[in-house]
């Protein structure tokens, strides 16, 4: 089993889903499953990009970070 780091890209902003799975196939179906979980309407997406994929052990994680949003003076 794997830990699979993957972010979805709408058009205002990029949400970050951590996923279990088997392999890579049932990751991305499982993605939109969260989506759909998570969100009363699902956003409209351009894009669904993996971006780390890591064996499940004791200890593994992810950093999941956001750069805060700058000021438009």
């Amino acid at each position: 089993m794997f830990l699979y780091r993957f972010e979805v890209t709408t058009k205002t902003e990029i949400i970050y889903v951590v996923i279990a799975a088997n392999d890579d196939e049932q990751a991305f179906r499982l993605v939109e499953v969260e989506l759909e979980k998570h969100f009363f309407k699902v956003p409209d997406y351009t894009d669904i990009s993996l971006h780390e994929k890591k064996p499940i052990r004791r200890g593994g994680g992810f950093v999941v970070y956001s750069e805060p949003l700058r000021s438009s003076s």
